[in-house]
């Protein structure tokens, strides 16, 4: 007689859901998730585990509290600012010891930074909301305190490089130097100043303009000099409640605003601009990071197209730290954004640089250190906890018992692999006497004679190093109910992996 059991299959997309009621996620987003932890919506597909971080530098960075800023240069420098009581001392590094390039008047805020080349020299300008821009000749490895600027760049919160010239936003004023120069200030040879009449929280370029952002309102700047620069609204009813958050990712310029994050996108008319909130599917999730906090940080990882947004809480430890990962799927757009969310990273200034070689990612906190982010399988030595969590799928109709019997996971692992599972069925409800939870179990994807490389624990003896890795593991499942929900945890320093696809199999019960 043949067999009764059927398949039901699940493939690991969609990524975090919250905006959706249990049973609707389980039936028109089978695969997505309601916990997503650690692990990444991948453009290659599936839920990646995410990369974790290690110490640029052994060396910590003489000061006192949070580090204000980082940007890094090339080859391997990185340029730090710190306060140290009585100002803020900026250091370089290349991965051992620090050495300080100067010291502005006064202990600084959080720092924003500006690339340009105006000739032949590349140069880094540098604001902290509080002394003067300093500006750092990567060709002398010199920094230099610009300290005859004028009133309305003297503490300047936001500096951008826009057509030649260098535009510093203080209040509600937009400064920008003369053509071709970082130092001049005189009105005759084409600088100026614009006042928009709003504070201004942010500026991105983007394309062929200067996005500039106030907490209500987002306007544009055209133009190539001051003889034809014009200012003109893109919205006046919402605006960016903080610059740090301000990131192109995908075509898009993302930002934070009052009711959560934002995509900017261009449209096929001229000088047209769509607005929509990119994080409605995460609402629950997204305003339990952004509540948590007033001071944010944000970065993109251009070769995976991902955005990171990290909630930041100098009392906290980094472990209880929270952020949120949006991965984008198309070239313009919030439609095809899949999210997740992110907890271990203590982030207070990040910056990231693209090349030849790959792309380089730095942060830092309130420890003195500065960390390379997407790099080994730990979180500087601690575990990264991953989770999966699947809606409540009822697979065909959510008022017929099923019983499952198999679970072949499909996964693509790149070293030691071994993830706790669990089958719950019909919401976990505690009061329902008539469904018994089964344990938890594990899947473990390395056993005998076979060792990895990256693999914890391993010593040379008798291993052989270079096995093939296991993709597929089958599983004996345990349990019936009318609604199933699948979760995986990999609270671990083990390698990457990415869950894939499983296949259930079942077999329906008759009608009760």
């Amino acid at each position: 007689m043949p067999t009764a059991w059927q398949t039901f299959p699940i493939e690991f997309k969609g990524g975090l859901v919250s905006n959706l009621s249990p049973l609707q996620q389980g039936i028109n987003k089978v695969g997505s998730a309601t916990v997503l932890q650690n692990y990444e919506p991948a453009r290659e597909g599936g839920y990646r585990k995410v990369l974790g971080y290690t110490k640029f530098s052994e060396t910590i960075i003489p000061g006192i509290g949070d580090i204000q800023g980082i940007k890094y240069l090339n080859a391997g420098e990185v340029i730090a600012a710190r306060n140290n009581g009585a100002n803020t001392e900026y250091y370089i590094g290349t991965g051992t010891v620090w050495t300080s390039i100067g010291a502005a008047a006064n202990p600084g805020n959080k720092i924003s930074t500006a690339e340009y080349n105006f000739g032949s020299t590349h140069k880094v300008a540098f604001v902290d909301g509080v002394n003067y821009p300093a500006i750092y000749n990567d060709t002398a490895n010199t920094l230099t305190f610009i300290t005859t600027a004028p009133a309305t760049v003297q503490g300047a919160k936001y500096v951008r490089s826009f057509k030649n010239h260098i535009f510093y936003a203080k209040g509600t004023q937009l400064t920008f130097t003369a053509p071709y120069s970082d130092t001049d200030f005189t009105p005759a040879n084409g600088s100026g100043v614009i006042d928009i009449g709003h504070t201004i929280t942010g500026m991105a370029v983007f394309r062929e303009v200067l996005i500039v952002f106030a907490r209500n309102k987002v306007l544009q700047l055209t133009g190539n000099s001051i003889a034809d620069f014009v200012l003109q609204p893109i919205t006046e009813d919402i605006g960016c409640i903080d610059g740090d958050t301000i990131q192109e990712i995908g075509g898009d310029i993302i930002y934070l605003a009052p009711d959560g994050l934002r995509l900017l996108s261009a449209t096929n008319r001229i000088d047209d601009f769509a607005l929509e909130i990119a994080s409605s599917p995460i609402e629950k999730d997204a305003r339990i990071v952004i509540d948590s906090t007033d001071t944010y940080t944000s970065m993109v990882i251009r070769g995976k197209a991902q955005y990171r947004l990290f909630a930041y809480i100098p009392s906290d430890t980094p472990k209880n730290h929270r952020g949120l990962l949006a991965t984008k799927f198309s070239d313009q757009g919030a439609s095809r954004i899949e999210w997740s969310t992110l907890k271990g990273f203590k982030v207070h200034a990040v910056d990231s640089k693209y090349s030849a070689s790959g792309e380089a990612i730095y942060f830092a906190n309130d420890d003195g250190y500065v960390y390379t982010m997407e790099s080994g399988n730990s979180l500087d030595g601690a575990n990264i906890n991953a989770i999966y969590e699947s809606p409540y799928m009822p697979i065909t109709d959510p008022q017929i018992r099923k019983t499952l019997y198999k679970m072949t996971l499909y996964v693509s692992p790149t070293g030691t692999f071994n993830v706790q599972c669990g089958i719950k069925f019909d919401f976990n409800r505690i009061n329902n006497a008539t469904v018994i939870q089964p344990p938890t179990f594990d899947i473990i994807g390395t056993s005998g004679g076979t060792a990895l490389w990256g693999a914890p624990g391993v010593t040379w003896g008798n291993f052989t190093f270079g096995g093939d890795l296991d993709k597929v593991y089958v599983t004996q499942l345990v349990g019936a109910g009318k609604t199933f929900a699948i979760r995986f945890d990999d609270n671990s320093t083990n390698p990457s992996h990415t869950l894939d696809a499983a296949i259930i199999e079942f077999m329906p019960n008759d009608r009760q």
